[in-house]
């Protein structure tokens, strides 16, 4: 019996660990299945969603090719809307389609008599700030993206370091890295993905990496896009001119955090003086001005 009961504990103990194992194991499983039906149906009603949406697309699109177009403004809005990411073929057009109806909206709004009094010059200036709006939008969507990229740099740079260094090619750095940052940072990730196809393609790495520079307009990023192509071009080793890189750029963002810390001063002058000061002045002023007003007008209308 004394032989035997180390054997029946062992067993007893396997046998608890057998069963809670397949415990876990069926928890996992309706788990994963769970997420899986979930990431299936999000996935379906962004399906459904972009089919509902291509009739107006295409709606779009049609007005937009019958918009007439400025040649010199037509290579800048491309530009802009490829900051804000943009890519399609059909971006531009329907962009042109939304800001001509937009303009045409504002411009009925204020010269029908449904809503407002029918105004033409009123309805001229809204007609101007229509027409004017939906580029003012894009420029804030293509900076609010470039902003994104921009903070996403020193963590994507730290990841191409450690990949480069761990014995991976350029190359397999860059699309480690963008496969890595598909979750937390998107917008770079999309960009290194599309390097990475550029690649495969068979384009030169010089020319992926500035259209890289080209798609983005960070300026950062563009020094990046330098620095390795003049390191491919010289020879010189990757990873500490990464290296060097990263550290130059973590020089940059303390030196912009300081000159935005030394505008504060200045920014904070107006809210200041518009909407802090007269409420002191208020009740600072205030008790002493009601008490004069009270001791002087009497003496006032008593007169000599």
């Amino acid at each position: 019996m004394t032989t035997l009961l180390p054997v029946f504990a062992f067993l007893v103990g396997m046998l608890g660990v057998t069963v809670l194992a397949f415990m876990l194991r069926s928890t996992t499983a309706v788990v994963i299945g769970q997420r899986l039906r979930e990431v299936t149906r999000s996935r379906q009603r962004s399906g459904e969603t972009r089919a509902s949406a291509r009739p107006a697309v295409q709606f779009l699109r049609r007005v937009g090719e019958k918009v007439p177009r400025s040649p010199n403004e037509l290579g800048t809005l491309r530009l802009r809307l490829v900051h804000a990411g943009f890519r399609q073929r059909e971006s531009l057009s329907i962009f042109l389609a939304i800001r001509v109806g937009f303009a045409l909206l504002t411009f009925g709004v204020f010269a029908s008599p449904v809503l407002v009094r029918p105004n033409l010059l009123f309805a001229l200036g809204a007609l101007g700030i229509g027409y004017v709006l939906p580029g003012m939008v894009l420029a804030r969507l293509a900076k609010r993206r470039q902003h994104r990229i921009r903070l996403a740099l020193p963590d994507a740079l730290d990841l191409l370091v450690v990949s480069v260094e761990a014995g991976l090619g350029l190359d397999q750095a860059l699309a480690r890295v963008g496969h890595e940052l598909r979750v937390a940072y998107p917008d770079l990730s999309n960009d290194l993905r599309l390097v990475n196809l550029e690649l495969l393609a068979g384009t030169a790495r010089p020319d992926a990496l500035r259209n890289l520079a080209d798609r983005t307009g960070v300026d950062d990023l563009s020094a990046l896009v330098a620095m390795l192509v003049q390191t491919d071009k010289f020879g010189t080793s990757v990873a500490r001119s990464l290296r060097i890189f990263s550290d130059t750029l973590r020089t940059k963002r303390r030196q912009r955090a300081e000159e935005a810390a030394a505008k504060t001063g200045v920014k904070m002058v107006f809210p200041l003086v518009l909407c802090i000061f007269p409420a002191i002045w208020i009740v600072t002023i205030g008790p002493a001005a009601i008490q004069f007003v009270r001791v002087l007008f009497p003496i006032i209308e008593g007169g000599p």
